[in-house]
């Protein structure tokens, strides 16, 4: 499996090629549009989320409500491109256009890819270094959690720390309603209302807040993924997608941080019979369900760091690309905090590199002959 993406922020439209998929996956508008609309969420974002109200259109490889085997092409409207027709069109002339950045944003992409890519209107280097791209890529990760579900695995993201609040109340599986009924995406209702203070303070003082998400999985078996070559590691796959996320800063597995400070005997995570003594189990998961770049049949944790959006009304010192004279920092519309929002891309990011793990293990043309290997393994995992 693969998939693609191109667009900018506030180019026409967003579009996502899939490759790879099985057929006969059931899927539709109804399994993308609300990770869409839950990335647009959230507490503290800006006021582009009520310009766009984001829906996947799927323009090849379904029909009749179920994948063919073909190509997969999403496209995802960008209903502000109708205020930025003739800054963003590709025909030649107009320039300097308008709206030209040209005072780098520290913490951005700004200045660093206008140096790359030789442009000095750095609109040519923000537009698709904007988080605005995660939107084709949330698209492609409802896709591959709709197949995953097909196969009795499923995900969920939450906020655990943001702007220096804890979530101190333990993830359950039980209140995973509780979690979409929260803008802030927490099962802690004490920290959550501690965290809306904050990101009120921060936006009337024109800064921003990062924060920590942790996304889960349940119901993977044991062996996605191999010990046997560093890039098929499952773990560097999954961190890979996460620090490809933008803003993201940290990532961990399981306990990995805390496991690095105790010894080996509170670290690791003994293994036991499971009931009537078959399959095996462990009371303890501090490696996170990844044990040697595999699954281990255990709940997958992995957790994100997510530093401060980089555009502040506060504008922070920089240097104009131009003029090479000192200046304040663009400033573009943006977000308080898009933690919540960075949960989802993550969540959605995580199920492709695992629905892509599965294919590669279990392979199949149609979504039958996957389920019915997958199962097949299940029993050979619990007898073995």
């Amino acid at each position: 499996m693969r998939f693609l993406t191109a667009g900018e922020s506030h180019g026409p439209q967003l579009t996502a090629i899939i490759e790879g998929l099985p057929s006969q996956l059931p899927i539709g508008k109804g399994d993308i549009d609300p990770m869409l609309r839950a990335r647009q969420g959230g507490y503290g974002r800006g006021r582009r989320m009520v310009i766009e109200t984001d829906e996947a259109q799927i323009v090849s490889g379904v029909r009749a409500g179920r994948t063919t085997g073909a190509p997969v092409t999403l496209v995802i409207e960008n209903k502000d491109h109708r205020n930025w027709t003739e800054i963003m069109s590709p025909e030649a002339g107009g320039e300097p256009r308008k709206k030209a950045l040209t005072e780098a944003r520290p913490g951005h992409a700004d200045l660093t890819g206008g140096i790359k890519y030789r442009h000095k209107d750095l609109r040519d280097v923000l537009e698709r270094a904007s988080a605005r791209e995660t939107t084709a890529r949330v698209a492609v990760g409802a896709v591959a959690l709709k197949l995953l579900s097909e196969l009795g695995i499923e995900g969920v993201s939450h906020v655990v720390h943001l702007g220096g609040i804890d979530a101190e109340q333990p993830f359950d599986w039980a209140r995973v309603a509780d979690l979409d009924a929260s803008d802030l995406r927490t099962l802690d209702a004490a920290a959550e209302a501690q965290m809306r203070i904050a990101i009120d303070q921060a936006k009337q003082s024109g800064d921003t807040l990062g924060g920590v998400v942790e996304i889960r999985f349940r119901g993977l078996p044991p062996g996605l993924g191999s010990y046997t070559h560093w890039d098929r590691k499952l773990d560097g796959r999954i961190a890979q997608a996460v620090m490809g996320t933008q803003a993201i800063k940290g990532v961990e597995i399981g306990s990995g941080f805390a496991n690095a400070r105790v010894p080996g005997s509170k670290v690791h995570d003994a293994v036991y019979l499971g009931e009537g003594g078959k399959g095996y189990r462990r009371e303890t998961n501090g490696a996170g369900g990844l044990e040697a770049g595999m699954t281990n049949g255990e709940d997958l944790i992995v957790r994100a760091a997510m530093k401060p959006i980089a555009t502040l009304m506060k504008s922070l010192p920089t240097v104009d690309v131009v003029t090479h004279q000192p200046a304040d920092a663009a400033k573009e519309r943006s977000d308080t905090s898009a933690v919540t929002a960075a949960g989802i891309v993550l969540h959605a990011m995580i199920g492709w590199v695992l629905a892509e793990a599965v294919m590669e293990k279990f392979g199949g043309d149609t979504l039958p002959e996957l389920q019915e290997r997958l199962e097949t393994y299940r029993l050979y995992a619990r007898d073995y």
